[in-house]
């Protein structure tokens, strides 16, 4: 089904996405950066093409839904993400990289079933919220 170019190409694409985005976490000092947002990706990735490789190999055989696994993965993340939220005095802190995290799981997923539009996409305006978005909030609420 998939050929080792294939699977390479795939993980390449989910790498440099979520690593643009995992960069910026980096750049703005957050503990979820480049290698946090990669990982994530690249296993969101990776169990995509499992999941879509296991439907393969037993589409004739048993009926299974390729989706429910990547649905595993969205809730999982979720989990991480809690973890990359702290709360203090102050406030609550690592809304945003948990966030980020959640969509590099999303990237990684599409990516990983070959919608490489929809991934670029994602990065795109993620990408835009993150750093634009933090110049307009700046400005207009003086945060």
């Amino acid at each position: 089904m998939f050929s080792v170019f294939s699977i390479t190409l795939r993980m390449g694409v989910a790498t440099i996405l979520s690593g643009l985005i995992g960069l910026e976490r980096q750049w703005r000092g957050r503990n979820a950066g480049l290698r946090t947002h990669i990982l994530v990706s690249v296993g969101s990735c990776l169990i995509m093409l499992t999941s879509l490789y296991v439907f393969d190999i037993y589409k004739d055989k048993v009926a299974l839904d390729p989706t429910r696994i990547a649905a595993g993965v969205i809730t999982g993340i979720g989990f991480l993400g809690a973890g990359a939220i702290m709360r203090n005095n102050a406030g609550v802190q690592g809304l945003t990289t948990a966030a980020s995290l959640w969509v590099v799981s999303g990237i990684g997923l599409a990516v990983g079933c070959g919608f490489y539009s929809g991934g670029i996409i994602a990065t795109i305006f993620t990408l835009m919220a993150l750093f634009f978005l933090r110049y307009l909030e700046t400005r207009v609420f003086g945060r």
